[in-house]
């Protein structure tokens, strides 16, 4: 008898096959679920939650390829929100956030190798009144005032005695001049008083002084005596958060969250990276993202220009080819020399 004059209308194999499972065929000793299921349920249900909360390769890949100009479609906000905290997501392990923190550290080392305090100064006296008159102006508004100043009142004690109507012309153009040269006679007083006419080298001398904070003696502490310190301005503060490093506003909270991210040791160079690329590229109101070598490891990429050229005709100071704030840069800046004050 042929397989086709089976009763059944099953070959011999085919009965064999069944009795040798239990009766049951593939699709019931799945579970009563053919491989088509299957293969809905990999594709749909489970895949598709993995790929919405990743943050790893995938989004960084994209991040890189718009960076780059290689993607033709996108808004470069997707890529930002798989590192964040929108439905769906996984947020970051501790250990991941500090593995990629430190990743962006080593990156703005590669491109401001020579990052530096942006206030000419000679000495600590110098970068302590530098710093306090930097309060609501820019550095370069600063380095242009500063010459004038130090050359009317080098020491603590020439300007503790100084003419407060002096003291005030001299500094006008940073801004806030009465209340700043109140401050300048009032610190200087307490250091000829209190300290010998010396800087004091200790945080809690310093924040004692008249119009000195925590920003200000971190400035001083890292440039001038070399203790380590997180300077929190506004440019470290909207880039740390930007980065997902802390949502906190307060920047004594802020730079305690960053310090426990880093290594002592890498905290005075890593505030002078954060700021460089905060003024150079990371701007306020449009960065550059499209021209940020950082990008790949940015959950808010996609807030600025992410077109490569246009990105990169945002770019300030050396990155665009234009004089830096300092009037004295060091020798290893890349830049061009700031211009004195009333210069054309």
């Amino acid at each position: 008898m042929t397989s086709s004059d089976s009763p059944s209308g099953k070959s011999a194999e085919s009965v064999k096959a069944a009795t040798r499972t239990g009766g049951k065929t593939a699709a019931t000793r799945a579970g009563g679920k053919t491989a088509t299921t299957r293969g809905a349920k990999t594709a749909g249900a489970e895949t598709a939650p993995r790929a919405a909360s990743g943050t790893g390769a995938a989004s960084r890949t994209a991040a890189v390829g718009k960076a780059g100009g290689k993607t033709g479609t996108g808004t470069g906000k997707g890529t930002g929100s798989g590192t964040g905290s929108g439905a769906g997501t996984r947020p970051e392990s501790r250990t991941a956030l500090v593995r990629r923190a430190r990743r962006i550290n080593r990156e703005l080392a590669e491109v401001y190798p020579y990052a530096h305090p942006e206030l000419d100064f000679e000495n600590s006296f110098e970068l302590l009144v530098a710093t306090v008159l930097s309060a609501q102006t820019t550095d370069l508004r600063v380095n242009q005032t500063t010459p004038a100043l130090f050359a009317a009142y080098p020491t603590p004690e020439d300007m503790a005695a100084a003419d407060p109507e002096a003291l005030e012309q001299l500094i006008r153009p940073t801004g806030f001049f009465r209340a700043k040269a109140k401050s300048l006679i009032g610190l200087s007083t307490a250091l000829r008083d209190r300290f010998d006419g010396e800087v004091p080298g200790r945080l809690e001398d310093l924040v004692s002084l008249p119009g000195v904070g925590r920003k200000t003696a971190n400035v001083v502490l890292g440039n001038a005596f070399g203790v380590p310190g997180i300077t929190v301005d506004t440019h470290f503060g909207r880039l740390v958060r930007r980065w997902k490093w802390t949502d906190e506003t307060d920047p004594e909270k802020v730079e305690a969250v960053v310090c426990d991210l880093f290594p002592k040791s890498e905290w005075t160079m890593l505030s002078h990276r954060v700021v460089f690329h905060g003024r150079r590229i990371c701007h306020s109101r449009r960065p550059a993202c499209g021209a940020c070598p950082i990008a790949p490891l940015c959950p808010s990429y996609g807030e600025g220009e992410t077109d490569p050229d246009k990105a990169r005709k945002l770019l300030k100071y050396e990155k665009g080819g234009l004089p830096g704030q300092r009037l004295k840069p060091p020798p290893d800046y890349p830049g061009l020399p700031a211009a004195p004050l009333g210069a054309a």
